[in-house]
């Protein structure tokens, strides 16, 4: 059974299903990796703390609404939550409408519903309305952090929850340029137009529709291996602590003699002065002994 992304409940009128919403489509996408084209190393995404430079956790990752530069409110899920439950745990159902009036433009992803154990006959009981009557309901829900519009709607036996766009998130066709009307179409034209599409109608089939063109990118990659076409990309190991830092010796000695408000550097201006006097003292007796010995020698010459 897979996971469901979101549990609450169906409500139209006074009937309330409790429900599951899952993921309707899965991708088949080739996964290519980014590589630095200059020295053939990996390139990765990371969520980095400007602070600290370290990866953060997604655990350790909660939103923050800016209210004012630099001054922010702090949210988790379970705060988003409790902001409106009734929104956060229910497809309202607000109206009931045919199906074929809604444009496909507004139609963007589908998710499936399911029941849980205590209302399957409500949802039975919605599905095969909707089927009858031929209506499909318009609903607000809410995931994670945003209200979307919705229709529910039956395939099969499954209820599907098809998120449909606003209006203004469409654009006005009317600003393209597109022929209006038959626009010069004979009706010799037309008639034969509509006997190319009745020889190809057909039934739809979706299982027959296949990505070419993923294939043709697979062909080309087994070829290039083939031909030792490939490069060799090593991941480097992590550095420890510290390694690959340039320490430059005059600046942190200059930021401790800063640190330490010019002491340090009286201090050892000091000493230095003291020693010269020191070493002034005691030369003075060592010239003289080497000018006593200096004399004895001339004496004795």
């Amino acid at each position: 059974m897979p996971r469901s992304i979101w549990k609450g409940s169906i409500s139209f009128g006074l009937v309330n299903i409790p429900v599951g919403l899952y993921t309707a489509e899965t991708r088949h996408e080739l996964q290519f990796h980014l590589i630095d084209q200059r020295d053939k190393s990996p390139v990765r995404y990371k969520r980095v703390s400007e602070k600290s430079g370290k990866e953060v956790p997604w655990g350790d990752i909660v939103r923050g609404y800016e209210y004012e530069e630099g001054q922010y409110v702090i949210l988790s899920d379970e705060d988003l939550k409790r902001a409106n439950p009734a929104a956060t745990q229910t497809i309202d159902i607000t109206d009931f409408v045919d199906a074929a009036e809604i444009s496909p433009t507004y139609f963007d992803k589908p998710y499936y519903l399911a029941p849980d154990k205590k209302g399957t006959k409500g949802y039975a009981l919605l599905r095969e309305a909707l089927r009858r009557s031929g209506k499909v309901g318009i609903a607000t829900v809410v995931i994670r952090t945003r209200q979307y519009l919705a229709a529910v709607l039956p395939e099969d036996d499954v209820l599907v929850l098809e998120l449909l766009r606003y209006a203004h998130e469409l654009r006005d066709a009317g600003d393209l340029e597109v022929p209006r009307g038959a626009a010069g179409v004979s009706d010799r034209e037309l008639d034969m137009a509509e006997r190319l599409i009745d020889g190809m109608a057909g039934s739809w089939e979706p299982e027959k529709f296949t990505d070419t063109y993923e294939k043709d990118v697979m062909d080309m990659i087994e070829q290039r291996v083939e031909k030792g076409e490939t490069a060799a990309v090593e991941t480097p190991a992590p550095k420890p602590a510290g390694e690959g830092k340039v320490v430059d010796l005059m600046m942190l000695l200059k930021r401790s003699v800063e640190e330490s408000g010019g002491k340090g550097a009286t201090a050892s201006r000091g000493k230095a002065k003291s020693a010269r006097k020191r070493a002034a003292k005691s030369a003075k007796p060592r010239a003289a002994v080497h000018a006593g010995h200096a004399s004895k020698r001339k004496k004795s010459a």
